[in-house]
Order: structure tokens, then sequence, then C-alpha cells
């Protein structure tokens, strides 16, 4: 599989190509050249009475509860460069992002939208890191490169009984050549709780050749003392039962050690260009009764390649008295982003509001009920 290219330096920035910018944005819905600032209704229209044509009269979209709205839809081969989008903090795991490549009816990115841009608790906190930056205040940024051989499609269902205005650019280009270029892949599970002695599936039964570049997870902490001494694994091609990479503890995986404790000031968050923990949410003494963590961990420089297929599993570990281990049954929601030579793999059951419900921002309510 080519190199697609995930982190080019600024000496290439000089070299010319022969590719065309384009985007998609509730000004210009379909990227076309010169159709950008010519809406005359939308969100911005009472805004921009007294201006007019090309005032931002239509900056963002209003998504109706209980329904899906499609963000951009692109024929012929091209690459997504920038995904840019905002909207309010409740709908961070009510939205539901969905990507579709070259004409699948299935998806290859099915993640809440908070989760996809490492902000998975539904409370900003800041991350700076090379493919996914979230900017004060739910500014959200993807720079993950998304090739595509004949069409792209990018929708976004809001689960809630609450419309959503939603604010996106999604920037592409056009005319290069992406033949060779693996798929990107997102895809989103959460055990709520985790069963006692059972490992959080990551990734499950994915065939086909690629390369494993991402993983963010959403760990919310059941239990008091420490949670962080379990092992990540990956179960690589021919990989049976035992896993061809496995990890040394959870905190080693996402770069940090020692608990991620500076003394006197626990818990420390960090965001770097490749991983970080930035957000830690510390019990209030009311609801926030839990620890609840956000962390990444970008295989950009070490992407962990197979040839026919991936695994991916993580333990959940603390400690018994006594210098034992304790298996743990936390909250773990985990994205896995990974770069696949099809544009479609074995995914699990599509977020809900419920399978996504953090429980601080009920008011809305799910769209349908049983």
């Amino acid at each position: 599989m080519s190199d697609i290219n995930l982190h080019p330096g600024l000496a290439q920035l000089a070299t010319l190509s022969g590719v065309q910018t384009r985007s998609i944005s509730p000004e210009n819905f379909d990227g076309s050249a010169g159709g950008g600032g010519r809406a005359t209704e939308g969100t911005g229209a009472r805004a921009a009475r007294d201006l007019g044509q090309g005032w931002k009269v239509s900056p963002s979209v209003a998504v109706p509860a209980g329904e899906t709205f499609e963000l951009a839809a692109i024929d012929g081969p091209g690459k997504i460069t920038h995904f840019w989008i905002t909207t309010h903090k409740n709908n961070w795991r009510t939205l539901v992002l969905r990507a579709y490549w070259d004409g699948s009816d299935e998806p290859a990115i099915e993640v809440p939208y908070g989760d996809f841009f490492a902000s998975g608790w539904g409370r900003f906190a800041q991350v700076n890191s090379q493919p996914i930056a979230a900017n004060p205040n739910g500014g959200f940024n993807s720079y993950w490169p998304m090739p595509f051989a004949s069409g792209a499609r990018w929708t976004i269902e809001n689960t809630s009984a609450a419309e959503a205005i939603v604010y996106y650019q999604i920037t592409y280009e056009t005319g290069g050549d992406y033949s060779g270029l693996g798929y990107l892949h997102a895809q989103w599970r959460r055990s709520n709780p985790l069963p006692a002695k059972e490992n959080h599936p990551i990734l499950v039964g994915v065939e086909g050749a690629g390369h494993y570049v991402g993983s963010y997870l959403a760990w919310g902490v059941n239990s008091t003392g420490w949670w962080g001494e379990g092992e990540i694994k990956f179960y690589l091609d021919d990989d049976d039962d035992y896993p061809t990479i496995c990890g040394t503890g959870t905190e080693d995986y996402f770069g940090g050690a020692w608990n991620f404790d500076v003394p006197g000031q626990g818990y420390t968050e960090f965001s770097t260009p490749y991983l970080g923990m930035p957000q830690v949410i510390r019990p209030d003494g009311l609801y926030d009764s839990q620890q609840r963590f956000g962390m990444y961990r970008w295989h950009i420089a070490d992407p962990i390649h197979f040839r026919t297929g991936i695994d991916v599993e993580i333990q959940a570990l603390g400690w018994h008295g006594g210098g034992r281990y304790l298996p743990l049954t936390d909250d773990i929601a985990s994205t896995a982003l990974f770069y696949l030579d099809r544009p479609t793999a074995a995914r699990p059951e599509a977020p809900t509001y419920d399978t996504m419900e953090l429980g601080d921002h009920g008011d809305a309510g799910p769209a349908t009920s049983p």
C-alpha cells in the first residue's frame, strides 16, 4: 500500500501540483467553483436582512430531531484534507458522524460527533495534536487524509429530541492520483460497564490489508484506586490466541508513566502531536462522582501494519490488596482509526442515543422512545 503522506514537511509546500481545492459548507453545499456566498436564505438570513446576498446568509444548518442531514456529497476521485465543525456541547454525544466511500451503502466512519474529535465527555478540553485539534470553545478540526476513488459522502444524524445547529466546512482536493491509497475507517464501541474479567473490544474481525493509525478512549472509572494497569493487545493477520503486539499498561500506551501522576498535582493533563491525555474530569462531590479521562494515541510515525486483518482489545486493571491485579468494570468508549484497502469493514452496531448517553445533558431526551 502506498504511503498516504500523513505528515508532510514544510519543504513540500513549495511543490506545485495540478490539483484543485474545493470546499463544502452551508455557503456552498456542492463545493462548485464560484458557488460560495450565493445563498439568499439560511440560518443567517435574518441577521443579513439589511445586507443581502454575500453577507453570511447561510453559515450553518439546522438538523431536526431524529433526522439525518447530508453534510457533503462529492463525485469523482479526490481527498478530504480538512474538516472543521462546531455545535453546542450538548450535541457532542447525541450526533453521529458517518462517512461513505465510493458509493458504498455502509459507512466506513460511524462515530459519535465528539469522540471523532477526541472529545467524548461533552465538555471542552484543548487537544493539540497533529491530526486532531479541539479549540476554544468547541471548534473541532480533523486533518486525517481521507482519499477516495470515485466519491465521498458525509452525513450527521441527530439522535436527540432537540434540533441541532451545526456549522461546518469540508475542504478537499481533486485532480490528483489517488490510486493505491487506503480508505480511512473509524469505529466506536462502548463497554458500560465492562463485564468482569473481560477485555474491552476496540476492533473486531476487520479483514483486509492496511494500517492502524489511532486510538481515542473516553474512560470512566467505576472504582477507587488506580485503573490503568491493563494491556492493549493487537492481533495481526494470522494471530489466534495471542497478540503480536502487547502493551505494558494503559498509561504506557498513551505515552505517560507512573499513573500520569506528577507529585503534588495528581493526574496531569498533557497534549502532544501524537499522544496525550488532554482531559481529566475530577469528582466534585455532587454529580461528577467518578473520575473520567480522555486519552489519544495517534500511530502516525509508527503505524501498525497488517496484511490480512486486525483485532484490538484493551484490559481494565487495578490493584487488589497484597499486590494482586484487580479486573475492573469501568465505562470505556473507544474510537479506532485505521486505513484499509477497501471502503467497508466489519463494524459494530451503530451508536444510539442510549449507548452514547453521558447522563449530564438529558434535558432533550432521545428522538424516539422504545
